[in-house]
This record gives structure tokens, C-alpha cells and sequence, in this order.
């Protein structure tokens, strides 16, 4: 049974929705749009984190955070950037053959690091773009320009070349080496790169692409029922931030009858499961306190709590139940998944600001948190900073739950439609869009 949100429940999670969206007032440069990858001072933008902006603004525009105005007017300033901004193998650049640098210079724009040229965060920047362009669908000036500029920058974008002869695409591109050995394959959050990369009307890569990507798949049983395997949970949730895969198959999960949603929801009990049985015997988990994802971690030490000795990674992609793991958790991961289980993630939500009171900073959840590593508070070792997409992912899978607001936008995207019905997706709402779209034709 569907577990209710009452008056408090909705209250804590109205002010973590906020505070989540604020991150994107405080942290960005209203110049060009540009978000600050995380908290910390100095820090270059992430692209993908423009994206996950750029969708929020909507969400905020709808509850009332800021006006249209003020959103169509950050939508606008950020995409005459990334339309603007010079693209070539030149070192000041910020993109090359329609794609952009994974981390830019706030101020500038230009590369920042030595960055690579990411197909993938390329990816979500886009959504947010094309998110954008799905709301602001009005007649004035402003919100006319929104559309044509998503539209330039989207068809510009060469998927095709980013195949570099392969049948699935590349992860990345850097002017000095060439393409990067890895490519996307197996399943991961990669899913919505092909929908755009399908769609395309300039540079489309073939359906035989995502087939070899979907030939790729790893299967796990949980219990005895198949799933679809990642460890790092943010990969059964970035996708689903914009697409709704509820009852809608590709050719795969129609041979096995399952599909994408339910898949998450059976990652979100293998990530409780693995936290109640704790084979690391780490602090803090149990089924209610989970969370196992691509994160920071705590800096080398042996002061652990138990007098336990576990490697601890830094900055690694966790995950369930195959590890790796060092007891660092991701305080994000239950309220995420409000539209997946939300019974689970009330509970987990409840039960980890419960044990952990003070973890929250300004509002907001850090990137990671590992009681295991002895300090003087509870939490141990605190991240120090808060990271972009983590809580743009929480504004709109929130956002998701309380209306679908996001999932109805992105159903009425052409592109969106369009990719998944090039990768073989059928049923659901979109069988019932086709039906309403002839239905109308023949009216």
C-alpha cells in the first residue's frame, strides 16, 4: 500500500526542495548561467549541473520560488552562452563539434582542467535545454528565443562522429589524445544519451547502436527475480529525472517483461538489503540508513570507529551490493527515491535525519558522510561541500512524485519521443500518445 505524505512529511520534504533549488541562486553566475560543480570557493562549472539547473528553474517558475520572468530569463542568459561560446580543439574553448568540455571556468566559460569534451554530460546539459524549451512555450521574444536556441545547440551536437567508428558511443574526447578508450555500454546513465543521440536530426546514430548498448547488460538476481544490474544508485535515477519509463519497454525489457521503473524500485531493496546486512560491518547502516553512489569520500586515515581497518576510496562510484564500499554513504539517495518507493524513502529519510541531525549544511544534504571514521559528531567524516547534480536530482525527482511535472514536460518533447521510439520503445503513455496524435490527424 501506497504510504501517504502527511502535513509534516509534506513540510520537511517542501524545505529540502527549496533549499535543494537555492543551491542553484547561490552558486551560479548570472553573467552566462554557468553553475558552480560544488560548494566549495574556486570550484570550475560542471555542465551536467547547468542541466539539472536549467530543469529546476521550471520547477521553481511552477511553485512559485521565482517568476516565469525571472526563469525564462536565466534560461535565456545560459543558453545565449553555450550558443555563443567558441567551439574548437583550442585550448580556451567550450566545446568542439557541438558537444562541451565537462568542466569550464565560471568566470570565462573556457575548459577548465584538463577536462574531456563528455558525450555524457553533454547529455544532461541538453535535458535541461530541451526541459526548458519544453516549458516556456509561449509567443514572446524571451521565451520564442529559449526554443530556437535549445533547438540550434541540440542539432549542432555530432553524435555521429562521436561513434568514432564503433558501434557505441564514446565517452569522451581531448584535443591532444583523441577519443577516450571507454565507451558507453552496459547499463548505466547513458540510456538518455542514446534517446537524444537517436533523435537527432543532423547527426543521428543508428538503431543498431543502442541495440549493441543494450546487448551490454549486465543481469543479477535479487532473490529470485532478475534485475538489471549497476551498483552506484545515481545510475537508476539520472535518466528517470527526465523520462518516465513506467510501463513503456525497449526489446529487451519487453522479452523479459520488466522495464526500467521497476528496475529501479528493485535497486532501491537491494541497496536496504545490503545495508541491513552490512558485510563490512560499518556504522550506521540498517535498511533505513543507506546509500551507496558515486561520491567523495574521506581522505586516507586509521582512525575508524570499532577499531575496524577498511580502505577508505576518496572520491569513488560505490555501489550494491558488489561494492566497492568503505561505509561512506550518500545522505541524498532515500529522499531521491520519493517516486520509486515512498515508503522506503520516508523512512529512510526520517531515520537518517533522526541519527544524524546536524548533517544537513544550509539546508541542504553534502556529497557523503562516513560514521565510520572516528571524529568528535556522530556523522564522522562530513563532506565539506555540497555537489550541483545532487541536488538538482533531488528538485526534480521530488518534483516528480508530488506531480510528475517533469515527466509530463519531457512526454511532450518531439525529441524525447522520437529517441525512444527509434530504440524500440513501445507501450504505456506513449502508445497512448500515438493513439490521441491520429486520433486528432483523422478528426
Amino acid at each position: 500500500m501506497l504510504q501517504r505524505i502527511d502535513d509534516t512529511d509534506a513540510a520537511l520534504i517542501d524545505r529540502l526542495q527549496k533549499s535543494a533549488f537555492d543551491y542553484f541562486l547561490n552558486y551560479s553566475n548570472p553573467e552566462n548561467g554557468l553553475v558552480a560543480d560544488t560548494s566549495v570557493p574556486g570550484v570550475p562549472c560542471s555542465i551536467a549541473a547547468v542541466g539539472f539547473a536549467l530543469s529546476s528553474y521550471t520547477v521553481a517558475a511552477e511553485r512559485g520560488w521565482m517568476t516565469r520572468q525571472e526563469a525564462a530569463g536565466r534560461a535565456v542568459t545560459t543558453l545565449r552562452f553555450f550558443a555563443r561560446s567558441h567551439q574548437g580543439r583550442e585550448r580556451h574553448a567550450t566545446g568542439y563539434r557541438g558537444f562541451y568540455y565537462h568542466f569550464l571556468h565560471v568566470d570565462t566559460g573556457h575548459r577548465a582542467w584538463n577536462s574531456e569534451l563528455s558525450t555524457i554530460d553533454t547529455t544532461l546539459l541538453v535535458a535541461g535545454m530541451l526541459t526548458a524549451a519544453a516549458y516556456f512555450d509561449r509567443t514572446d521574444a524571451v521565451e520564442t528565443e529559449i526554443r530556437a536556441l535549445a533547438n540550434f545547440i541540440y542539432e549542432r551536437i555530432d553524435w555521429h562522429w562521436a561513434l568514432n567508428k564503433g558501434q557505441t558511443v564514446s565517452m569522451g574526447w581531448k584535443p591532444g589524445s583523441g577519443f577516450l578508450r571507454w565507451r558507453w555500454q552496459g547499463y548505466d546513465e547513458a540510456i538518455l544519451l542514446y534517446m537524444l543521440a537517436l533523435a537527432s536530426p543532423t547527426h543521428p546514430i543508428p538503431p543498431s547502436s543502442y541495440d549493441a548498448f543494450v546487448s551490454s547488460y549486465s543481469w543479477m538476481l535479487f532473490g529470485k527475480e532478475p534485475y538489471l544490474y549497476a551498483g552506484p544508485f545515481f545510475i537508476h535515477l539520472f535518466p528517470h529525472a527526465w523520462i518516465d519509463f513506467r510501463g513503456i519497454q525497449d526489446r529487451e525489457m519487453a522479452a523479459r517483461d520488466w522495464d526500467y521503473f521497476r528496475n529501479t524500485q528493485v535497486s532501491i531493496a537491494v541497496q536496504r538489503d545490503y545495508a541491513e546486512r552490512n558485510p563490512g560491518h560499518f556504522i550506521g547502516y540498517n535498511k533505513d540508513v543507506w546509500g551507496l553512489s558515486a561520491s567523495d569520500g574521506p581522505p586516507p586515515t586509521r582512525n575508524m570507529r570499532g577499531g575496524r581497518r577498511p580502505k577508505v576510496l576518496g572520491y569513488a562510484a560505490r555501489g550494491a551490493p558488489l561494492g566497492p564500499d568503505d561505509g561512506t554513504i550518500a545522505p541524498w539517495a532515500a529522499l531521491a527515491a520519493l517516486p520509486f518507493d515512498r515508503q522506503a524513502s520516508l523512512d529512510g529519510l526520517k531515520a537518517l535525519l533522526a541519527a544524524y541531525p546536524d548533517l544537513l549544511c544550509e539546508g541542504r544534504f553534502p556529497g557523503g558522510f562516513n560514521p565510520t571514521v572516528k571524529t568528535a559528531r556522530p556523522e564522522g567524516w562530513v563532506d565539506d561541500r555540497c555537489v550541483a547534480i545532487d541536488q538538482g536530482l533531488l528538485v526534480m525527482t521530488i518534483e516528480n512524485d508530488r506531480s510528475e511535472f517533469i515527466w509530463n514536460l519531457m512526454r511532450q518533447s518531439p525529441v524525447i519521443r522520437l529517441g525512444l521510439e527509434r530504440a524500440g520503445f513501445t507501450g504505456g503513455w506513449l502508445e497512448q500518445a500515438e493513439t490521441e496524435r491520429l486520433s486528432r490527424k483523422t478528426a
